[in-house]
């Protein structure tokens, strides 16, 4: 697979080279956890929408995170599925690029809605008196909206520059997918200065916002250690738990990937790493933000009751009738 003096016109994808079963076996491991992450976070998206108690600002930024989740995983998993069961593991230049920024777009988009989604509970936290004047309908939209272009803006710089290198030695890609990292290894050229630029954006991004987070989870524990009641502080702090765990696992992942040197790590870790960022993680979150939230399991309930997934409970009368003829029965 070398195009030795030639262009590069497409580009083919290691994956994971292993056993015909172990392929198969990776296949539904993959399929289960993308077709989870596509159920649980449409589920979300419909549940925000549908729930008159779920239209406050955390569900809006939240419904918007389960979308941009959705496609992050979207943009990696179909191509991975086909090379565990077609052996499918080519694709054009252009694929590859538009792979490679959709990637990071929809990545750099999940990084500034959690800080976005940071900075909603702190002022829910911290300025409980004044969040509904704040944090109004429209003002929520136009923060949604920011974080699309500044993210859009962010990757279209970097993702020219890795388009304008020449390609003509090889053309493998030791990776699942159209990473940034193998793909400059790849270009016959000088890439220091493009690997500088990258590291300098992915850094003011992914750290930038992570700053954000932080400062917004000091001032919120401050604020909570000052209620007295110790069910005021549990309540204050179980708003923010979720948030505080998804943010926990996707900067970690995505901070070990790109806040570094293109070689400093081996290939096969990063395909790990990028295997749970992509794979594992979207598929985690819903759970995460419904199982720690009384609203939205309480909504879960409803809507199953109400297509009849869950009998009716009984009026307490019945019940005490139902329990007489069962015991005098007995």
């Amino acid at each position: 697979m070398s195009n030795v003096n030639l262009t590069v016109v497409e580009f083919f994808l290691v994956g994971f080279p292993t056993e015909p079963s172990m392929q198969l076996l990776l296949f539904f491991l993959v399929l289960a956890n993308y077709l989870i992450t596509l159920s649980g976070n449409g589920v979300i998206i419909g549940i925000t929408l549908s729930d008159h108690r779920l239209q406050s600002p955390m569900y809006f930024f939240l419904r918007n995170f389960s979308f941009v989740e959705i496609w992050f995983t979207t943009v990696t998993v179909p191509k991975l599925l086909a090379g565990f069961l077609l052996g499918s593991h080519t694709i054009t230049f252009a694929g590859c690029m538009a792979q490679c920024y959709f990637y990071f777009l929809f990545g750099a988009t999940e990084f500034l809605l959690l800080g976005v989604m940071s900075f909603d509970r702190y002022q829910a936290v911290c300025n409980p008196l004044q969040y509904p004047a704040l944090m109004t309908g429209r003002f929520c939209l136009k923060l949604v909206c920011v974080t699309w272009v500044a993210a859009f803006f962010t990757i279209l710089g970097p993702l020219i520059m890795v388009t304008g290198l020449p390609y003509c030695d090889s053309n493998v890609i030791n990776h699942f997918f159209c990473d940034r990292t193998p793909l400059v290894n790849l270009a016959c050229t000088n890439t220091e200065w493009v690997e500088t630029i990258n590291l300098v954006l992915a850094g003011g991004l992914i750290l930038g916002s992570l700053v954000l987070t932080v400062i917004s989870y000091c001032l919120i524990t401050l604020a909570v250690l000052r209620i007295p009641s110790a069910q005021g502080r549990r309540k204050a702090f179980s708003t923010c738990a979720s948030h505080m765990v998804v943010v926990t696992i996707v900067y970690g992942s995505h901070i070990f990937m790109h806040v570094r040197t293109t070689h400093s790590y081996p290939e096969r870790v990063d395909k790990v790493v990028a295997l749970m960022t992509c794979v594992v993680a979207p598929s985690l979150n819903p759970f995460i933000y419904t199982l720690r939230n009384e609203k939205v399991k309480e909504a879960l309930r409803d809507a199953a009751r109400r297509r009849g997934l869950f009998c009716k409970e009984e009026p307490n009368d019945n019940k005490k009738d139902f329990h007489k003829v069962v015991v005098g029965g007995m």
